[in-house]
């Protein structure tokens, strides 16, 4: 290894650790359970800190050619560069400082965090267990995070915040027993004698009682005697303090490309009359002769296509995802490892939560990735979406994707452990599509599923910059997409409110899955009969979530290589 990258790599590692100190929760989604003991500092000085802690690492890799570099180590150049100006972007325009939504936020990430962790031995529960004791002092570091907010213009629109002060009120139990939080002190493995499980349970019991409860109660006393009487009526991130170029920064961010508001809302609007088109003509074959309008009511009022239970909702999810785990042979070289299985969302958040969502295993694969259904509410969980979502969300989209990058030892761990929202929701939106490929989506009904779906990230483009840059109302949002999906009330008026919690997010599932539509197209029309499907997979996931201007250089030189094959015959 050369001088150059061995300085390269060191920078890697200075940086990777940094990260793993300032978030750890994020290093025990790593699998690295060096700091399972400890929450993240919060404080506006933490984040000045970091902030300029990783302005040294940048102005490091100044000093390092990029030309006297392996062609695969200018890639990882190049990544860690866009990720870093990316978050010293962030930071500097103050993102951070809306910490707090119904949709996300420290009181659910803290509700969840015992999920990757291990509890395999003694030094495992005690790690908890102090981190379930750190917890108040979280808690008040968020508080003057969120004071000084205020005092600085980050003042937060009311819609995202009706239903917080439920899910902190779910964690606030008069007996510890009743807290998730305590599941690891209900099933002790078998090394453990007796007298320690009694004794980490009476710890536990006490941490509980004596930390957590009283942090939800601190937070719940703050958000309803400060931050929900402080919030605004408006919703645009363009209100904020140097609002349009937040949100302008943001879609660079989450679509890795340089875009305008104005650009996004067209290429939109324009998604939107092209699937509205096909949906028409499935209405047609479904038989229904009546408006759009009206199949859609009726998609949304007929028994037939909506689960009982919770059980019969989650037994059908089951039951797609089998049959799709049959068929991914057929489209990938490469699977991962990692298995999934599936859960239902928590009783305390799934009111105000989406209809699923993919909650990875750690790095070290001890434990599964978890696909989370909404059971609540069925009459808004309508079957003939299952499809589509459970492709989305486990495989051959996020589980697949995910699991696998993880499991690619070949590259730096900031590769394996973040990367591009463009690419990772793009491939997800791509990876329903592909069920056309294999056999799903037969039925009219879930066809219009699908195209419903796909219709929602074209909605997508539409409001999120409607309502950051040109001036759209939430009531305005929530009638585009009734008027364009069969989804319901309820879904819709969550997701909106999810777009306005996190600006610029929801924007990157189209623009990333037009990309990859686009380059397989262009793939298939160059190579012709060399066009191997499963190859193209490979080229596009093997390298992780990479910026969307990065796969295109890549997807090019795999047709270039499949061209001079093809010469060579």
């Amino acid at each position: 290894m050369n001088t150059h990258v061995e300085a390269l790599h060191q920078l890697f590692h200075d940086d990777w650790e940094a990260r793993l100190r300032f978030d750890p929760l994020f290093a025990t989604s790593t699998g690295d359970g060096r700091y399972n003991h400890c929450l993240p500092r919060v404080r506006e000085e933490d984040y000045a800190a970091y902030q300029a802690e990783l302005s040294g690492f940048r102005a490091r890799l100044e000093g390092i050619p990029r030309g006297a570099l392996p062609a695969e180590e200018q890639l990882n150049y190049d990544i860690w560069q866009r990720l870093v100006d990316n978050e010293l972007r962030e930071l500097a325009l103050g993102g951070y400082r809306l910490p707090l939504s119904k949709v996300w936020g420290f009181h659910l990430a803290f509700a969840e965090c015992y999920l990757n962790m291990p509890f395999d031995t003694v030094e495992d529960y005690e790690k908890y267990i102090a981190r379930l004791n750190a917890f108040p002092q979280y808690v008040q570091d968020q508080i003057e995070l969120m004071r000084e907010a205020l005092r600085q213009g980050f003042v937060p629109p009311r819609a995202i915040l009706e239903g917080v002060d439920a899910a902190m009120r779910a964690q606030i139990v008069t007996k510890p027993a009743e807290s998730m939080l305590y599941s690891p002190f209900q099933s002790f493995p078998a090394t453990l004698g007796e007298a320690e499980r009694a004794r980490l349970g009476a710890a536990g019991q006490a941490a509980i009682q004596g930390s957590v409860v009283p942090g939800y109660q601190a937070g719940l006393a703050f958000l309803l005697a400060e931050y929900l009487p402080s919030a605004r009526e408006s919703i645009a991130a363009a209100e904020l303090p140097q609002g349009l170029e937040f949100y302008t920064h943001r879609i660079r961010y989450f679509t890795s490309l340089a875009l305008t508001p104005q650009e996004v809302h067209q290429t939109g609007v324009e998604e939107v009359q092209r699937i509205r088109a096909e949906m028409e003509a499935v209405k047609q074959k479904a038989g229904f002769s009546g408006t759009f309008r009206q199949f859609i009511e009726f998609l949304r009022s007929d028994a037939r296509f909506y689960a009982q239970t919770a059980e019969q909702l989650l037994e059908k999810t089951a039951l797609v995802l089998k049959r799709m785990d049959g068929e991914l042979p057929r489209l990938f070289k490469t699977l991962p490892r990692l298995p999934y299985g599936i859960r239902a969302i928590p009783d305390y958040s799934a009111p105000g939560n989406t209809a699923a969502y993919y909650f990875p295993g750690p790095g070290d694969g001890s434990r599964a990735g978890w696909y989370y259904v909404n059971t609540y509410d069925l009459p808004s969980r309508p079957l003939y979406e299952i499809e589509a979502l459970s492709l989305h969300e486990a495989v051959p989209g996020h589980h697949l994707q995910i699991a696998l990058q993880q499991e690619l030892a070949n590259l730096p761990l900031f590769r394996r452990f973040s990367g591009f929202t463009s690419f990772v929701e793009g491939w997800a939106l791509y990876a329903e599509r592909l069920g056309l490929e294999c056999g799903f989506y037969q039925d009219a009904y879930s066809d219009f599923g699908r195209l419903s779906y796909e219709m929602w990230r074209a909605c997508r483009l539409v409001v999120d910059t409607g309502m950051h840059a040109l001036g759209w109302s939430r009531a305005q949002a929530i009638e585009f997409m009734l008027d364009n999906t069969s989804s319901t009330l309820l879904n819709i008026t969550n997701e909106v409110d999810r777009y306005i919690a996190w600006p610029g997010q929801a924007l990157a599932y189209k623009i990333g899955e037009l990309k990859i539509r686009q380059l397989r197209s262009r793939a298939e029309a160059a190579l012709g009969a060399r066009f191997d499907l499963r190859q193209f997979h490979d080229v596009v996931i093997l390298q992780g979530a990479v910026p969307l201007d990065v796969l295109e250089n890549m997807v090019e030189a795999y047709i270039q290589g499949g061209k001079g094959r093809q010469g060579e015959a």
